[in-house]
């Protein structure tokens, strides 16, 4: 185990100031083997301190690794976690509530990659839920870009699950590997398809599919008239989805493989037009900025350059305060070298971020 002066301490009321931190130090945490201390949790929200979502996540962590954690319980603003020997296998999580599946992901990725056997994770809570990546954007635009880093990443959607209720369930296996290629995403290329997902579940009407559809597809044409959009309208089967959720995903891949997407959920009182437009707007401000990867994706990276063998080099759109955020403790638990230059060559507002990574060697392999 760590030694007590060997703790790094890490504010988390700092910058985006919220769960993204406590995911990133406690990753970093159990992959370099540093007791950390995380203070000042989810200090600027509403409600501070560890919900549901975080505290789970954590826990996940701590049973991937058999490490220890101390204060961790649901409203806690600090929290010490020690991290033991990461061993892979197989572990279940559950959020309990409609918490993001995602997210659960987000935090165990980067430690199971470098355990010392396959793991087989099966994660519970909410798949398609407020204030997280969905489950269609991990599978359709996260898992075949983070892969460039040179691992595979199987995720089986068993049964979806919505807020409030939760009830979703992922299986998600992933092979340790000796250590993450660096990645070089700087070439934007042309779009060549337009493609995505429209769902209703549970009482919702179907009809809902089609107006979101319709919608998206013609904001679309306003700025992409020879595409064809290809959205499959889905009805969610009831043994399949517990409760009831309506949403849509729209992804845009390029000549190079770039990938770009726009979501968005159902809430009482949105007409399923707005919500169809709402996605096909953020799709396209995503593809004004001339960058090769959205707004979403850009922080959910920069850990793996982190860790990556090499440099790597990003293009990006304006940077978003969670990627800041990320390249900021990415740097003072990694000590990786981050610099991002703005771009010159392009009319838009584009920049690369360039990675100095630490090369990370699994011990196990």
């Amino acid at each position: 185990m760590a030694e007590e002066s060997a703790i790094m301490e890490v504010d988390g009321g700092i910058m985006e100031g919220g769960g993204q931190i406590l995911r990133i130090s406690t990753a970093l945490s159990c992959l370099l083997g540093i007791q950390t201390r995380v203070v000042r949790i989810r200090a600027g929200r509403s409600t501070p301190g560890l919900r549901p979502q975080h505290l789970s996540g954590l826990v996940t962590v701590r049973d991937l690794c058999a490490g220890q954690l101390e204060n961790a319980e649901i409203g806690s603003t600090e929290v010490t976690f020690t991290p033991g020997k990461i061993k892979g296998g197989a572990l279940t999580a559950d959020t309990k509530t409609a918490g993001s599946v995602c997210l659960l992901l987000q935090v165990s990725l980067p430690c199971v990659l470098f355990a010392e056997s396959p793991s087989e994770l099966i994660f519970k809570g909410g798949t398609n839920a407020e204030m997280a990546p969905q489950i269609d954007y991990t599978t359709m635009v996260f898992k075949p870009i983070a892969e460039k880093f040179s691992f595979k990443l199987d995720c089986d959607i068993r049964r979806r699950g919505y807020y409030p209720r939760g009830g979703g369930e992922i299986l998600v296996r992933v092979a340790p590997v000796k250590y993450l290629n660096p990645i070089n995403l700087t070439d934007r290329g042309t779009i060549t398809k337009i493609y995505g997902r429209a769902f209703v579940a549970g009482v919702l009407p179907y009809k809902m599919v089609k107006d979101m559809t319709s919608a998206a597809v013609r904001c679309i044409r306003r700025e992409l008239r020879d595409l064809y959009v290809n959205i499959e309208a889905v009805q969610e089967s009831g043994d399949k989805a517990v409760g009831n959720g309506s949403g849509i995903i729209i992804v845009a891949e390029t000549s190079t493989g770039c990938l770009f997407a726009g979501s968005a959920l159902g809430k009482r009182g949105v007409s399923a037009d707005r919500v169809g437009a709402e996605a096909a707007e953020i799709l396209l401000r995503n593809l004004h900025h001339g960058g090769c990867v959205d707004e979403y994706l850009q922080d959910q990276l920069i850990i793996f350059m982190a860790l990556a063998d090499g440099v790597s080099l990003l293009r990006t759109g304006p940077l978003t305060l969670h990627t800041q955020t990320a390249i900021h403790f990415a740097e003072q638990m990694t000590k990786a070298k981050f610099s991002i230059k703005k771009c010159e060559d392009s009319d838009s507002e584009s920049y690369i971020i360039e990675c100095q990574g630490i090369g990370l060697q699994n011990k196990n392999i």
